[in-house]
């Protein structure tokens, strides 16, 4: 029967390694990490072969959170939650009258287009996207 393993020598994978890079990196962001410190704990994670090495790296740095949604990012969901809220409301009342009127100017589309075209040109424009990650849409 074979001895256990410490958890500390239990080897590392490439996954590991990179989860810790870019802890290393929003440390870096935060301020607590130079460019210098950053470059030689990055060389020193790649080298690393056990999960003990590995957590010598980072020990001595403080829990640097996840950044959450930006303020632009939760504005341009709730004005789009607003307006497809809205403009539903709109052509459920325009299909009302029309089925109980038989009337069917379309003048849904002028609540419908207008705010929906500004919506979709800030999207497009980046607006309430993370900075630096132009492939979130």
């Amino acid at each position: 029967m074979s001895e256990p393993v410490h958890p500390n020598d239990i080897r590392i994978s490439d996954a590991e390694r990179k989860k810790l890079e870019e802890t290393l990196r929003r440390a870096v962001d935060a301020g607590v990490l130079d460019l210098g410190e950053f470059d030689s704990r990055v060389q020193s994670i790649w080298q690393a072969r056990t999960r003990g090495e590995l957590a010598k790296v980072s020990a001595d740095l403080p829990e640097i959170k996840e950044p959450g949604p930006s303020g632009g990012r939760i504005a341009m969901t709730v004005l789009t939650i607003v307006w497809l809220s809205l403009s539903g409301l709109n052509l459920i009342v325009w299909l009302l009258l029309g089925v109980t009127l038989e009337w069917f100017y379309p003048w849904w589309v002028w609540v419908l287009v207008p705010p929906g075209a500004v919506l979709g040109t800030l999207w497009a424009c980046g607006i309430g996207r993370k900075p630096g990650n132009s492939n979130q849409r």
